[in-house]
């Protein structure tokens, strides 16, 4: 791939705005585009709503489960709507939430961030509950081909909180003071992988919907994944006032949204039309 992600990141954001817009087949989504629930709804809707957008927006993030669902046809389907990003100029962000240790990590890894695997995408989401470390295989192949991943941070889903903002166990001898909740730590440990790698690959999963924002971004320079604009509730007015007491990091915020703009198809002019009402935020 060669570029840093973060540095391809930056300049499609510069021309096309930081909206990321999720494909995510729902089967109510398709039903709605008047399509059937099978792999040529699927494929329909997944491949027309990029089509749609191609030249429109910096990235997508397609949900893999909606795929999966449907098999090995569902994968054959999703590699040929990575292919479809990649083709508009766009970034891939594929919303995988994997997470393991050792070989099993490596093998996710390979499957997502390697060159010329069929399902490789720009960049994955992570889940990092197994301990920061056990990401390192999916980090270091995504700094050898350009490529980035989104750990899951603070996520928006109520039962997230008895994780995310527990204290984090840093040791036998810590004080329970001070101790930084989870979530906390992981942007920290975030912070720590950019700077080892020497360009900020690791951004983080924020929910769009939280209610103030309780984890602390201080040291963090990568990019936000927001997902939960629109359908989920999440605003951009919202979004914009969780991150005011982090004006570092609000220029590295991707807002996304799925439903909302989807549910406008399959008419073209009318899913641009909602994408660019949210290119054309004035605090965006």
């Amino acid at each position: 791939m060669g570029e840093p992600f973060a540095k391809r990141l930056d300049a499609i954001t510069a021309t096309r705005g930081k909206l990321c817009v999720g494909v995510d087949p729902h089967p109510a989504s398709v039903a709605a585009w008047g399509l059937p629930d099978d792999i040529a709804g699927l494929e329909k809707f997944s491949r027309g709503l990029v089509a749609a957008l191609a030249d429109d927006v910096a990235c997508f993030k397609p949900q893999s489960a909606f795929f999966e669902a449907f098999g090995p046809a569902g994968l054959t389907v999703l590699a040929a709507v990575l292919r479809d990003i990649a083709d508009a100029g766009a970034i891939s962000i594929l919303d995988v939430k994997r997470g393991d240790i050792g070989s099993t990590m490596d093998a996710y890894a390979r499957a997502y961030l390697a060159d010329g695997a069929p399902l490789a995408a720009d960049a994955i989401t992570v889940s990092p509950f197994q301990g920061f470390g056990s990401l390192s295989p999916a980090i270091d192949l995504a700094k050898a081909t350009g490529r980035g991943v989104f750990v899951l941070a603070r996520t928006s889903n109520t039962e997230g909180e008895a994780v995310q903002l527990a204290a984090a166990y840093d040791g036998p001898n810590q004080s329970s003071i001070d101790s930084p909740n989870v979530g906390s730590l992981i942007a920290s440990q975030a912070a720590d992988a950019n700077k080892a790698a020497g360009t900020p690959l690791v951004g983080l999963v924020i929910g769009a919907t939280l209610n103030v924002l309780d984890i602390n971004l201080q040291d963090f320079d990568g990019w936000v994944l927001a997902p939960g604009i629109g359908a989920q509730g999440g605003t951009m007015e919202h979004l914009r006032g969780l991150f005011a007491g982090h004006p570092d990091a609000w220029p590295r915020v991707l807002p996304t949204v799925s439903r909302s703009v989807a549910d406008a198809g399959p008419d073209q002019v009318s899913l641009k039309k909602v994408a660019h009402s949210l290119l054309q935020w004035p605090v965006f």
